[in-house]
């Protein structure tokens, strides 16, 4: 499977999540991503409104986090953020699941913490980040099964704060989400997001968007 760059463009959504970002940095990552035609920009929720102002027009969507990066707010208080993220123009969220609680096995815990985002994000996209890295494949696998039956769009491997995306991540979660799945965390350069999306990945997550299609 030969993926060109300018396909790959079309699967990243560019990333700057950093706490000191500027203005001026999420004004440089909408134009970047306007100029390579990336899916997306993703930035923290204070930075929503400029990022939806500046790419109105055009066909790059504006996504935000929830629950990040550690997943344990409320359900309500994640329920709160989808709901201001859509006020201020996002169109994408990225969420963190309740990584403690399916550690402690309560299910429906995590599958309503899910749900009650989904049905609050108005049909937008809401992928679902595991925290691979924290889970045994036997957590990976109930993960993957309570988002896709909460409704959730994407299931997304990782914050990029607790380990990277890998092959055998990617192919398990893509084994039984039966949706979009998003690799994120520590991918460089263009041979590991070509890796990653023949492994099964449908979104590639990256600060590094620039030197993975570039070189």
């Amino acid at each position: 499977m030969k993926i060109t760059r300018e396909q790959l463009a079309r699967m990243i959504d560019h990333t700057l999540l950093k706490p000191d970002a500027t203005a001026e940095d999420i004004k440089r990552i909408c134009a970047e991503a306007i100029e390579h035609n990336f899916a997306s920009v993703c930035i923290n929720p204070i930075h929503v409104s400029l990022a939806a102002k500046m790419l109105e027009g055009t066909n790059i969507k504006v996504c935000t986090v929830i629950g990040f990066p550690l997943g344990a707010s409320t359900t309500e208080t994640k329920v709160f953020e989808m709901e201001n993220a859509l006020k201020n123009g996002a169109q994408e969220v990225d969420m963190v699941m309740n990584i403690g609680a399916l550690k402690s096995g309560d299910y429906e815990a995590v599958k309503k913490d899910i749900s009650s985002v989904v049905n609050s994000a108005g049909g937008f996209i809401v992928k679902v980040i595991i925290e691979a890295g924290l889970l045994t494949d036997e957590e990976k696998v109930y993960a993957c099964k309570l988002a896709q039956e909460a409704g959730a769009d994407f299931v997304k491997t990782s914050t990029g704060f607790s380990g990277k995306a890998t092959i055998s991540d990617v192919e398990l979660m893509r084994g039984v989400f039966g949706k979009g799945v998003k690799a994120s965390g520590g991918i460089r350069t263009y041979e590991d997001a070509v890796a990653l999306v023949k492994a099964g990945a449908t979104r590639i997550g990256t600060s590094d968007a620039l030197s993975i299609i570039k070189n």
